[in-house]
């Protein structure tokens, strides 16, 4: 894994080989990445990564400016690593070990959240993450909420969504207010 721009473009991320993880490709990135470029200066918006896993996402969104990265994660292993990838780095990325669905009891709002659960999770339990992050209004006016998930999983009836982009195995469905 690498990061693909900014100011520590091409820097290696290795991660443990023991780490519950399943790092979004540089290909699907970099797409997402561009259609959020079109949308934000990144040095003016705040990001929430939920699921944060190995912090792949996290660390793209530093690389490119943004300065206030929230990443949140419930694995210890994941919670360190990202700890020690972030000093190693010198990003000053915020991290938080905390269930995610306990984690919506707090009062936040952001520019940009993206969400990485583990493709086994119940599709239920996807759709209750769309729910809960509008219910506890944790999007700014004009934020973007972007649910990564398995590419047989379909939101197209949703009333927030606004497009979803697949790449291999994953989809990235876009939410708004």
């Amino acid at each position: 894994m690498r990061i693909i721009s900014g100011d520590y473009k091409g820097q290696k991320i290795i991660f443990p080989k023991n780490l519950p993880v399943r790092p979004t490709t540089d290909i699907a990135k970099e797409s997402i990445f561009n259609i959020l470029n079109n949308k934000y200066s990144f040095n003016e918006i705040s990001i929430l990564d939920l699921f944060a896993g190995s912090g792949n996402i996290s660390y793209e969104f530093y690389s490119r400016g943004v300065k206030d990265v929230l990443a949140v994660d419930s694995n210890l292993k994941c919670i360190n690593f990202i700890k020690k990838e972030s000093s190693r780095l010198r990003m000053n990325i915020s991290i938080i070990k905390a269930d995610v669905f306990k984690f919506f009891k707090t009062k936040l709002k952001v520019d940009v959240i993206f969400a990485d659960p583990p493709y086994s999770m119940d599709t239920k339990k996807l759709h209750l993450i769309i729910e809960l992050i509008h219910k506890n209004h944790f999007l700014k006016e004009n934020g973007t909420f972007i649910l990564e998930h398995y590419k047989k999983i379909d939101f197209s009836e949703h009333k927030n969504l606004i497009e979803t982009r697949t790449y291999g195995d994953s989809s990235f469905s876009f939410f708004g207010k």
